[in-house]
């Protein structure tokens, strides 16, 4: 994601030419994001993307779990 942001503020500094962007070629303005689509290839290709989402999913699984310990006066386990 913050290699979108990058080139998204790069791109608008060329197209508005301010500061040194403004001198700077076309590929240079453009390479975040290639940068990024490599990156968001890897990490679908390589399954990083889904072990997150199920890292997440995992949290608030646990925490649903840790609450209801609680409303029923039982101590949530220690991880």
């Amino acid at each position: 994601m913050y290699l979108l942001g990058l080139g998204i503020v790069l791109l608008a500094l060329k197209y508005l030419e301010i500061g040194p962007v403004a001198v700077w070629e076309w590929w240079w303005v453009l390479s975040p994001f290639a940068a990024a689509v490599a990156w968001w290839a890897w990490a679908d290709w390589s399954g990083y993307t889904k072990k997150k989402a199920m890292q997440k999913e995992d949290a608030r699984k646990q925490a649903r779990i840790d609450k209801s310990r609680e409303s029923l006066g039982i101590k949530p386990r220690k991880r």
